[in-house]
């Protein structure tokens, strides 16, 4: 026999209420007395209440659910970084009633768009979260076309003004940067994306303005531009070598931790001690870099919070049709410095030397 459906009306009774304060409440469309939201959230759990998706669709006139996609990554790289921030995306919309549905990314520019307008015509989804978000971005001048509300997770064009969270990479590398001034490099190298990349370039603009402030100038030999992988890592680390002493950097930073690694394994392989003959730092703190020999001195960007933010946001706007200001929030990443840049650092996994606290505004 099947079990039968617990109902709204089961809820009000357990709860002692009405089942349309029940129903009021699950649509967020009422607050009541804190002691009243317990009781019924706690006769929901007790009796394993779930709401029928279809009816709670077609009364909110939404469809509950979250369009997200990205560039797939290679398959012989993992992305921890996008690991985390779907898992705290998925927990943070769930909390609120919501789902995340992803879908294929697409190059083609054409191709990209009309997956997003398929998924709007058809009420597919209520918003979308982007990220990988460029110069120039069609996406996002697609859905402010159509007044479609999203969150992207990262900036695009300076002049462009739209919702959105994105770490402060320049101030990252500003702070590593300063790191490696302090320990007396002058001849610091940079492994940067290509000049498109405007995420590469937010990141540089750090790297530049503590060579300006300490009066050092710029060496464009120093700054080599590729992809982001190890292999590219260990190739320009290979060029940057091969110069002469003169000329050759003290400090190589790179604007992520497996071009950083790749430099690593580059340098060790020509008997170079890393931190003492030739200091590397990453960025993003993914979880091997503590476990690097020596760890790795890294940018550590709020991740977590991130995912959870955007998709805070994003629900705030479906639901209250208002863009929360200020419209794009900016958050400081934390530099955890280690013993690939300064070897007086303890060399555990299990510790860590950060210059600030992890802050992200709500």
């Amino acid at each position: 026999m099947a079990k039968n459906r617990v109902t709204l009306k089961d809820v009000a009774q357990r709860a002692g209420v009405s089942y349309q304060t029940v129903s009021k409440l699950i649509n967020r469309q009422i607050r009541l007395a804190e002691e009243t939201e317990q009781r019924i959230w706690q006769a929901i759990q007790d009796l394993g209440y779930t709401p029928h998706y279809n009816a709670r669709s077609l009364r909110a006139q939404r469809s509950f659910t979250i369009g997200y996609s990205w560039p797939p990554s290679p398959p012989d790289e993992t992305n921890p970084i996008l690991d985390q921030f779907l898992q705290s995306m998925f927990v943070a919309a769930e909390a609120r009633g919501y789902y995340l549905l992803m879908f294929p990314y697409h190059y083609e520019v054409e191709k990209q768009i009309a997956a997003y307008a398929d998924l709007i015509d058809a009420g597919r989804v209520d918003g979308f979260i982007l990220s990988s978000v460029e110069y120039d971005d069609p996406r996002i001048r697609y859905l402010q076309e159509r007044n479609f509300p999203f969150v992207a997770f990262g900036r695009s064009n300076p002049e462009w003004v739209f919702p959105c969270i994105d770490v402060d990479g320049g101030q990252g590398l500003y702070e590593v940067t300063q790191h490696l001034i302090a320990l007396g490099h002058h001849r610091i190298a940079v492994l940067a994306w290509p000049r498109e990349s405007r995420v590469g370039n937010n990141r540089l603009e750090g790297y530049f303005k503590a060579m300006a402030e300490a009066a050092i100038p710029i060496d464009e030999n120093l700054i080599l531009r590729g992809e982001g992988k190890l292999d590219f890592g260990y190739r320009a680390t290979q060029q940057l070598l091969s110069l002469s002493l003169t000329q050759r950097p003290t400090a190589i930073v790179a604007l992520n931790d497996y071009m950083a690694i790749g430099a690593m394994q580059a340098a060790q392989e020509q008997g170079m001690r890393i931190g003492e003959d030739l200091a590397i730092s990453g960025f993003d703190d993914i979880p091997l870099a503590r476990y690097l020999t020596p760890p790795l001195t890294s940018i550590r960007q709020p991740i977590w919070e991130i995912g959870q933010h955007v998709i805070q946001r994003l629900i705030d706007i479906i639901e209250n049709g208002q863009i929360p200001e200020p419209q794009c929030l900016l958050v400081p990443p934390t530099l955890i410095v280690r013993a690939s840049t300064d070897p007086k650092v303890k060399a555990s996994p299990f510790s860590r030397t950060a210059t600030q606290k992890e802050v992200i505004s709500r």
